[in-house]
């Protein structure tokens, strides 16, 4: 067990902490913990903080239910500062917003990587607005039976480029699917995290199963 007498609290018994939700990687918020929400949050395994303004404990989703479960926390190499990956049950700022990190102040040339997140960030927005002249939109206005007719013309034709062995159109065809998959989880209130969840307890019966195969094998 690491020691926290190792880490450096500053001249106020304090050490930033950055939150990091462990599925999307975003940068959720900034806070601070001193020695005692650094315990209670490794105890309970949510994450407890120091709040400057009230001069109190403060744990996270107290009040609000929008807990965060802590993964891990690391410390950097200077141990002056702390990430802490998590998963969270509700948004991270007090605003409602998913991050507190959503005031964008300068916009370089560069592209920002695709993920998937974005993608579906992208989509509840276009629900939420609707806006003119946006394929996805028409989607949402046409609703679920267009949505689900749409699902079921992609997937005929993943199943034609993938039987003619045509490893690109493939490719095409997967991600026109996989667009319109989750354009239908946006309508249905389905997130990426429910998807990784169920496919996480997946993995889990599947490593299972294989243990008790070789288990049998043995025998």
């Amino acid at each position: 067990m690491f020691d926290i007498d190792q880490l450096k609290f500053d001249e106020k018994g304090l050490i930033p902490a950055v939150v990091v939700d462990a599925e999307s990687k975003k940068v959720l918020t900034l806070a601070y913990m001193n020695r005692e929400s650094l315990r209670i949050s490794m105890e309970k395994g949510l994450t407890c903080f120091w709040s400057r303004s009230r001069q109190a404990l403060w744990l996270k989703g107290e009040t609000s239910g929008n807990y965060q479960h802590i993964v891990s926390i690391t410390a950097d190499c200077d141990r002056d500062a702390l990430t802490v990956l998590v998963r969270k049950d509700g948004p991270a700022c007090h605003t409602g917003a998913d991050s507190c990190f959503f005031e964008k102040i300068y916009q370089g040339e560069e592209t920002a990587p695709f993920t998937m997140d974005g993608l579906m960030e992208l989509l509840k927005g276009r629900k939420e607005t609707l806006p003119e002249g946006s394929y996805t939109s028409y989607l949402f206005t046409k609703g679920i039976d267009k949505i689900l007719k749409k699902v079921g013309e992609e997937c005929t034709e993943v199943i034609i480029a993938a039987k003619a062995d045509d490893k690109a159109e493939t490719i095409y065809e997967v991600a026109d699917l996989a667009y319109h998959v989750m354009v239908m989880m946006v309508e249905m209130g389905i997130s990426l995290a429910d998807i990784r969840e169920e496919l996480a307890s997946r993995h889990v019966i599947d490593h299972k199963v294989k243990q008790e195969k070789m288990t049998g094998n043995a025998q």
